[in-house]
């Protein structure tokens, strides 16, 4: 078996060091069977074209370094785990969709433009705390790019390249969401006739499509051509993941036009996770040497001096937009633990070096006593709140959200306007990994979100 491919397998240029994180340690990777169809594996994907493109990844970086400022707010979301079998028209829309009424609630409710970030065309792979599950004594499933959820838990390197694939379909779908008109500003009350309908906070949406609708009708009466606006009618989407498999990363790793600057073109953003940050870890080797936005997660063992050592390995140049870290405390001890980092790191490296990004959800997961794992949606808010709470004490700003959602009603979070519980958790549990806010959910977090906003916008401007 082999985990990492010999640096001559010939996977891809080695210029700048993109090689050395196979001299480290490199967490969670697969044990992968044959090192024969791992290398041809590895070979079809560094000659296949590219996810994303170079260019698109400056633009996102110029988009984050807006929230970075403090001008702007970052909305990721997604799932928790794709897989090949839910990547259908329905389900990308669906989630696509969510986020984007999300964005509206957001822009329009906190009067901040809203960088919409995709945790989607991407998300194959997880990282898992065992080898082996205690439940089933079976391999850990690891993401389809890895195994099969329900079939040979044994990893086979081929699923890398239905990954791709996968991820390819998704993000050809997200860009034609994003620019064919389904975001028209002027459809707002078409998006949401089943959440207006069924769902308690469904008032508050059609009372802000409507508001829209007449700030639209007003523009139009004063001679504006609303026709001539692609802002009203097309959005800017871009796509994220975990970078976790990284002989699949590497693979994917380019160089531009110029050949100076190596990106990693399997997403627009990709992030280290908090089981694989290690300072001297293969994976913030890899990250530190491209030229993406990236990300990195932050539980709760984080201490001050390791975030800054993070953020000094992985932005020495401190690049505007260029980090976001991304902060998964837990809603009883965010308050605690999250202001000394932030003292810490904007003391050594200035205000708005950094995007702070919170993560409500991975703190806050729980078991049922049948066996469910869920969050509490009070959990969820309650962290959310503590992350604003402590940026408003210091004067920093909260930029973003990262939380795992879906576009249908599912039954995985307890909680939020239709009150679910426990009992509620078996009528639609369908996620591969961890619970997922519904739409109900998802949109009632942007309303609460967006109320903070603007109060942190009135509390800086008095």
């Amino acid at each position: 078996m082999t985990h990492l491919l010999d640096p001559s397998a010939g996977a891809g240029p080695t210029r700048d060091g993109l090689d050395a994180w196979r001299e480290l340690p490199a967490a969670q990777q697969p044990s992968w069977p044959d090192e024969v169809v791992l290398r041809e594996v590895i070979e079809t994907l560094t000659s296949v074209p590219p996810l994303v493109q170079p260019h698109e990844c400056d633009i996102l970086r110029t988009r984050l370094a807006a929230v970075a400022r403090g001008e702007a707010f970052l909305l990721q979301g997604g799932d928790c785990a794709e897989t090949f079998d839910a990547n259908t028209a329905e389900g990308i829309r669906g989630k696509v969709r969510t986020l984007l009424q999300m964005a509206i609630v957001l822009t329009y409710g906190a009067s901040m433009p809203v960088v919409k970030l995709g945790r989607m065309a991407g998300q194959y792979a997880k990282p898992r705390s065992s080898e082996v599950e205690a439940a089933t004594g079976l391999p850990s499933y690891r993401g389809d790019a890895v195994n099969d959820l329900h079939g040979d838990r044994t990893p086979d390197p081929r699923r890398l390249v239905r990954a791709y694939a996968n991820s390819a379909a998704a993000l050809n779908f997200m860009r034609a969401m994003a620019t064919d008109g389904s975001a028209d500003l002027e459809k707002v009350h078409d998006w949401n006739t089943a959440f207006v309908a069924s769902s308690p906070l469904g008032h508050r949406y059609e009372e802000l499509a409507t508001a829209i609708e007449r700030a639209l009708a007003f523009m139009r009466a004063c001679g504006l051509d609303l026709a001539g606006m692609p802002a009203t009618h097309a959005v800017e989407l871009y796509a994220s993941h975990e970078a976790l498999l990284l002989e699949y990363e590497r693979a994917l790793t380019r160089y531009d036009e110029s050949g100076q600057n190596a990106y990693a073109l399997s997403g627009h953003l990709v992030w280290v996770g908090e089981r694989t940050r290690d300072l001297d870890g293969a994976h913030i080797d890899l990250l530190s040497r491209v030229s993406n936005p990236i990300g990195v997660k932050l539980g709760p063992s984080t201490t001050p001096e390791v975030a800054l050592a993070l953020a000094e390995k992985l932005d020495p140049h401190k690049v505007p937009g260029r980090l976001t870290m991304v902060i998964r405390m837990g809603a009883g001890r965010v308050r605690e633990l999250l202001p000394p980092i932030v003292r810490h790191v904007e003391a050594a490296r200035g205000k708005g070096s950094v995007i702070w990004c919170c993560d409500p959800m991975h703190g806050n997961t729980t078991e049922t006593a049948s066996g469910y794992k869920t969050r509490a949606f009070d959990d969820v808010m309650d962290e959310v709140r503590g992350f604003f709470e402590v940026h408003a004490s210091l004067g920093t700003h909260p930029g973003g959200v990262h939380v795992e959602l879906t576009g249908d009603e599912v039954t995985e979070c307890t909680g939020g306007a239709h009150q679910l519980t426990d009992a509620d958790l078996a009528g639609r549990y369908e996620t591969a990994c961890d619970p997922r806010l519904n739409n109900g959910q998802s949109l009632e977090l942007a309303f609460l979100v967006a109320e903070m906003l603007q109060a942190a916008r009135v509390s800086r401007s008095r």
